[in-house]
């Protein structure tokens, strides 16, 4: 696993913590590798019954980190193969996914929320998703299921204008099922998750298929926006994005 990458088994569930705070867990190719075993390991153990995803006191999960965008850019790639593998492990893991949100989540901080079937919001969460913003589109087959979870109007909001939602907003709009104080979300989702683990394993994995439908559906979706997300990173929108916020940041 990466160092970033903390995982841990506590009975039937499986906590997964994003765990670079120094850079807001904005995740790297080693660290998208790392979440991809973390869940796809979960496909030979009968005693997980479910996962929980959580970040660090104040972030989430800042997004992809910039620097290797700007490396994809440079060699004409995209998301890249580790960045893949984890939204393909998203979207076919068959465990329930729970996920503890405390300050910000940005970009695909936001979009793997979208595959999680409860998620923990603290008061301080805050949900942003500045693809457009940068020249690119969305990911994780956001474009598929935002719509679907928020409806279109709240999904365009949210991906194409960036407008950023605020714990309450959040929930409103179903991307959030509770909102509670940052000291209590990493307890209020481990709750969640024991509770669904309680349940009958089997029911629960039948009913969570009914509900999600085709895994292969959003796998294409997720490899379509990958397409456009590399044509996009190669465009004079994006190059001309980037080299403004790296300007800023120096």
């Amino acid at each position: 696993m990466s160092e970033a990458i903390d995982v841990t088994d506590h009975g039937p569930v499986r906590h997964i913590r994003i765990n670079r705070p120094e850079k807001k867990n904005a995740l790297t190719a080693a660290m998208y590798d790392a979440l991809a075993n973390a869940l796809v390991a979960t496909r030979t153990r009968s005693d997980i019954l479910c996962v929980m995803i959580a970040g660090t006191p104040g972030a989430f999960c800042a997004g992809n980190d910039l620097d290797d965008f700007r490396k994809a850019a440079e060699i004409g790639e995209g998301l890249g193969h580790h960045t893949l593998r984890f939204l393909h492990a998203l979207a076919s893991v068959e465990r329930p996914l729970v996920a503890a949100v405390d300050g910000l989540a940005i970009g695909v901080g936001t979009t793997m929320l979208l595959h999680c079937d409860y998620v923990v919001a603290s008061r301080n969460a805050r949900f942003a998703t500045p693809f457009v913003n940068l020249g690119l589109v969305p990911e994780a087959a956001s474009s598929l299921l935002a719509p679907r979870l928020m409806g279109q109007r709240h999904a365009f909001a949210l991906l194409v204008m960036g407008e950023p939602l605020d714990a309450v907003a959040a929930q409103g709009a179903g991307l959030v099922n509770v909102v509670v104080d940052s000291a209590d979300v990493e307890q209020r989702t481990n709750e969640a998750a024991q509770r669904i683990a309680a349940l009958p394993a089997e029911a629960v994995l039948a009913s969570r298929r009914l509900m999600r439908g085709s895994p292969e559906e959003i796998i294409e979706r997720i490899d379509v926006e990958a397409d456009f997300f590399r044509e996009r990173l190669q465009s004079p929108e994006a190059q001309s994005a980037f080299e403004a916020f790296f300007a800023r940041k120096k």
